[in-house]
């Protein structure tokens, strides 16, 4: 019922900076919050940055003050402001949604991943 697309991985320079967007479309009644998570080979899965639809915020101790996430609650769409990129932030970063529809509780949702590489 519900999907979410990422858009906006590529490859930067370290000291660079990309933004990533996810658009969560389908059945939605609401959604709780978004966030981004990423993994790098060889690594687990890692919570990056999660928002509420009331504006809160939590971030990974290793992006804070260079990571920025937002959210358009009308476009249901979550944002990544990623600066001062460092060769260890290369991962496949994954746009999570706990969304509530027609299903008796809220579920969590994943989006395809999109690739960010940073070179140094």
């Amino acid at each position: 019922q519900v999907q979410l697309v990422e858009s906006g991985g590529g490859l930067v320079q370290a000291g660079g900076s990309l933004r990533l967007s996810c658009a969560a479309s389908g059945s939605i009644f609401s959604i709780n919050a978004m966030g981004w998570y990423r993994q790098a080979p060889g690594k687990q899965r890692e919570l990056v940055a999660a928002i509420t639809s009331g504006g809160s915020t939590n971030y990974a101790d290793s992006v804070k003050g260079r990571f920025t996430i937002s959210r358009d609650n009308a476009k249901n769409t979550v944002y990544l402001q990623m600066n001062s990129l460092k060769p260890e932030d290369t991962a496949v970063y994954y746009c999570n949604a706990v969304i509530a529809t027609m299903l008796p509780a809220p579920y969590d949702y994943w989006g395809q991943g999109t690739q960010v590489t940073v070179s140094s």
